[in-house]
C-alpha cells in the first residue's frame, strides 16, 4: 500500500526536489509552501508522515508541530523536520515537542530515504 507524505517548505526548489525523490520511491506526496496551507490540507488529507521545514515565513516548524499535536485526528502522525538548521538546541526542542526526527539540509538522497523509512508507520 502506498504511503502518503505531506511535505512543507517555503522554498519551491526544495519542495520540487524532495517531492521528486519521494515520488520516484513510490510515495504519494502532497507539497505545500506554508504552515497555514499545511493546516488547511490536514483538515482533509491524512498523511502517514509529515516532513516540514523549521524556518518558514508564516509560522515556524515548532509552532506548526504544536498545532498538529493539538489536532486529535492527526496528533499521532510522525513529524520529521528537514531543515538547514543544524544545532543541538533546535534538535532538543524538536524532540521535546514530539518530533519524530530531524534531517539536516543538504542531505544525500539515500540518507533521506533511509531516515524517512524509519519514521513511516509499517
Amino acid at each position: 500500500m502506498k504511503k502518503h507524505i505531506l511535505l512543507i517548505d517555503d522554498e519551491p526548489a526544495w519542495l520540487t526536489s524532495v517531492g521528486q525523490i519521494l515520488t520516484k520511491e513510490g510515495y504519494t506526496v502532497k507539497g505545500v509552501g506554508t504552515a497555514f496551507e499545511a493546516l488547511d490540507v490536514l483538515r482533509k488529507f491524512r498523511p502517514d508522515l509529515i516532513v516540514s521545514d523549521l524556518r518558514m515565513p508564516d509560522m515556524n516548524g515548532f509552532d506548526l508541530l504544536e498545532k498538529i499535536k493539538a489536532l486529535p485526528q492527526i496528533s499521532a502522525t510522525p513529524v520529521v523536520f528537514l531543515s538547514a538548521i543544524d544545532d543541538f538546541h533546535a534538535k532538543k526542542v524538536a524532540k521535546e515537542l514530539g518530533a519524530a526526527g530531524c534531517i539536516t539540509k543538504p542531505f544525500e538522497q539515500g540518507d533521506l530515504l533511509s531516515s524517512l523509512k524509519q519514521y513511516l508507520p509499517r
